[in-house]
């Protein structure tokens, strides 16, 4: 066997692989296999919440008999102030709020890395008018900004999804904007335009596929922002509407009984800041793998 060939098969085993490599150093990294294996968890518990509790009986139904039982075997999350399931209404607030942060991450991810792909490519005035709108939306807290949103166009789910998406979208432009401009003028791109690539397919198919890796860690911490955000509107009662289950309503719900019942708000809020520490180790563990400095 020839050299050349030889170089050729080392090059294309899984051993040198990028996704390989990423994968292996994504494992040793034992705060990121954690975020990695709750976020799992949590997204298995929110795919088959129905099959775990029914959400007419045990979610939404009363039960005034069983109001405010402290966690016992029976009821391990205990009841609320109108006897329901407490552990039951948290499973199925994970599918809400999983639901609304991945929605509106995937819209603002599609918004803002489209305004931030054109701006960046093409430089100029079209960067410098997108660049100047997402300093004025920047300027403004993003919970600000999407409870002025869900305040004009009312409080439910769909509504509050697009809020946070709407909030999102200068960030992720901004984000794209910057992984583009350091590939744009780089040899294979120049080689695309030379042999007549169009500005779409330049785009699409050589330098988003090369952007890939800041966007991705962008995405997990997006979605952790999403969900934090997701319960302070909810607390606020301009989220998801009772008797809906969201971990923010939950929140909101129990703080009235805080004083004796403080299960009410204290388990709602351990599974937000779990959900959160999860997102964030684990985009950690994507930044540091993906990043070819630390090879």
């Amino acid at each position: 066997m020839s050299k050349d060939k030889e170089y050729a098969e080392a090059l294309s085993g899984p051993k040198n692989s990028l996704a390989y490599d990423t994968w292996r150093r994504l494992i040793s990294n034992k705060a990121a296999v954690f975020g990695m294996a709750f976020m799992i968890f949590l997204i298995l518990l929110a795919i088959f919440a129905d099959f775990l509790f029914d959400y007419q009986t045990e979610v939404i139904a009363q039960n005034i008999p069983d109001r405010l039982i402290h966690p016992c075997l029976k009821y391990p999350f205990g009841t609320d102030e109108f006897g329901r399931n407490l552990l039951a209404r948290v499973v199925h607030g994970s599918r809400m709020s999983l639901a609304v942060s991945f929605s509106s991450v995937a819209m603002s991810l599609a918004g803002g890395g489209f305004l931030g792909a054109i701006s960046g490519y093409y430089g100029g005035k079209v960067d410098n008018l997108i660049m100047r709108i997402t300093d004025i939306l920047l300027a403004i807290p993003m919970t600000l900004f999407a409870i002025v949103i869900v305040a004009a166009l009312g409080a439910n789910t769909r509504n509050l999804a697009f809020a946070l998406a709407a909030s999102s979208v200068p960030i992720f432009a901004r984000v794209v904007r910057g992984a583009v401009i350091t590939v744009r003028d780089v040899e294979f791109v120049e080689a695309a335009r030379a042999i007549g690539a169009t500005n779409r397919t330049i785009i699409c198919s050589h330098i988003i596929p090369n952007c890939l890796s800041p966007i991705i860690v962008q995405v997990t911490l997006r979605i952790a922002s999403a969900i934090y955000n997701t319960a302070a509107l909810s607390f606020l009662g301009m989220g998801v509407q009772a008797p809906a289950p969201e971990w923010g309503g939950l929140l909101a719900g129990g703080r009235t009984y805080i004083r004796d019942y403080s299960y009410l708000s204290i388990i709602p809020g351990i599974a937000i800041m779990l959900t959160v520490l999860a997102l964030n180790l684990l985009g950690d563990g994507l930044r540091d793998a993906l990043d070819p400095r630390l090879k």
